[in-house]
């Protein structure tokens, strides 16, 4: 692993944020979250580095009953960093449903931010 590479992996501070499509207000259902039972967190884009992008990726994802990723669909975010979100997101794994369920996910990539 080259040096630069291994610092800008180490300086990498990823955010996973994970919305389960919810009621609205006027509904009294509780709403659900389909627990995720293995996250694969993204290898943050070289050129994204040398560039210092950072910036929020969100993915619609379509999971199957079994818990395996079924269809995902960029909504937003940098296309340089679009391909690293979805190539983790796609080795998910959520656990298992009755149906298939549609889950929003939010990744914050942010190359700079390193707390101890």
């Amino acid at each position: 692993m080259r040096p630069c590479f291994a610092a800008v992996l180490a300086a990498l501070s990823l955010t996973v944020l994970v919305f389960s499509p919810s009621a609205s207000p006027a509904q009294e259902q509780p709403e659900v979250k389909r627990k995720i039972v293995n996250r694969v967190v993204p290898v943050y884009p070289e050129l994204a580095s040398k560039m210092q992008i950072t910036g929020t990726v969100k993915i619609e994802v379509v999971v199957a009953p079994n818990g395996k990723v079924k269809f995902t669909q960029v909504i937003g975010g940098s296309p340089v960093l679009a391909k690293a979100a979805v190539d983790a997101i796609e080795k998910w794994k959520w656990g298992p449903a009755p149906q298939e369920t549609k889950e929003l996910i939010e990744l914050n990539f942010h190359p700079g931010d390193s707390h101890p």
